[in-house]
């Protein structure tokens, strides 16, 4: 779009003084005599006479990768809505700047479409979220796959899980040579996991090979969060809706981005809460989000 306002502006100016060379008797221009207006402007920001430069991409240093679905695309306002499950539809600016690939392959921005299966590794701009890059998959990947419980099957051995914006759940087998344990801090990992963790709503990452019928046979599944249980997470905001009542959170001990909610009115100095701060906040999961308890700024 930056490109595209400054061949606007520069077209506009070629016209008008198309228009004045036909009305007036042609002058000399000196190199003395100085530009003015929307000229001078364009002179001035790129003295080479090209198009401006795009700014550079924010750093990918603090980049937060989130992987949802693509919806939305608008190309006037170059941003998209991602879907990502269990959280609120998130806007997502990107521009010439922005790596776009499908199933590996390098595709030019303006082929980015809708897609049911993405990863975008973003970075905040200003006040706004960019896509540095951004994967698409046109099929879930065999091999894994992280998810919510919808329920688990103990006649049949099946794990039904989300695979939302899908109607349709993923499928999985777990054998009896399945291996089940809890991931993640010391506190949740304390106690033994097993079938009974595989309750509706938990969040898992399932590791399985092709099986018949089912899409896979589950080898391993690590259960990373189950109904009731409770986090604490330390790290910087990187995302923050006062209005939704929702912070973003990297926690540099495991470099994930955790979306946490929370209520504005039952903290006090939340208003104060802002992008960059580092934040310690004791969290439980409901089954689908995380709900803090109690929030500290450092």
């Amino acid at each position: 779009m930056i490109r595209s306002i400054a061949w606007a502006l520069a077209s506009g100016i070629s016209l008008a003084l198309s228009t004045g060379a036909m009305a007036q008797p042609a002058t000399a221009v000196t190199q003395s005599q100085k530009l003015s207006g929307p000229l001078a402007t364009l002179e001035a920001d790129n003295p080479s006479g090209g198009l401006p430069d795009l700014p550079p991409s924010p750093s990918a240093k603090e980049s937060t990768i989130f992987g949802g679905a693509i919806r939305k695309i608008d190309p006037v306002r170059d941003q998209f809505m991602l879907d990502v499950y269990g959280q609120r539809p998130m806007k997502v600016l990107f521009d010439e700047r922005t790596q776009v690939y499908r199933d590996g392959v390098k595709i030019p921005v303006h082929d980015l479409s809708a897609a049911d299966h993405a990863s975008v590794q973003t970075a905040l701009d200003g006040t706004g979220i960019f896509a540095i890059s951004v994967h698409i998959l046109t099929s879930i990947p065999q091999g894994q796959f992280r998810g919510r419980v919808l329920r688990y099957h103990y006649s049949t051995g099946e794990l039904d899980l989300d695979a939302s914006p899908s109607p349709r759940p993923f499928k999985v087998q777990v054998p009896s040579t399945a291996s089940i344990f809890r991931k993640g801090q010391s506190s949740f990992t304390a106690e033994q996991s097993g079938l009974s963790d595989l309750r509706p709503g938990a969040l898992v990452d399932v590791t399985f090979v092709p099986g018949a019928g089912a899409p896979g046979e589950a080898t391993q599944i690590a259960v990373l969060a189950v109904p009731g249980a409770s986090f604490v997470f330390t790290g910087n905001i990187t995302g923050l809706d006062l209005s939704a009542g929702t912070l973003v959170l990297v926690d540099p001990r495991d470099r994930n981005s955790y979306r946490i909610q929370f209520a504005p009115s039952e903290f006090a100095g939340s208003q104060n809460l802002r992008v960059g701060q580092r934040v310690r906040l004791t969290a439980s999961y409901d089954g689908s989000s995380y709900i803090a308890s109690e929030i500290t700024t450092y």
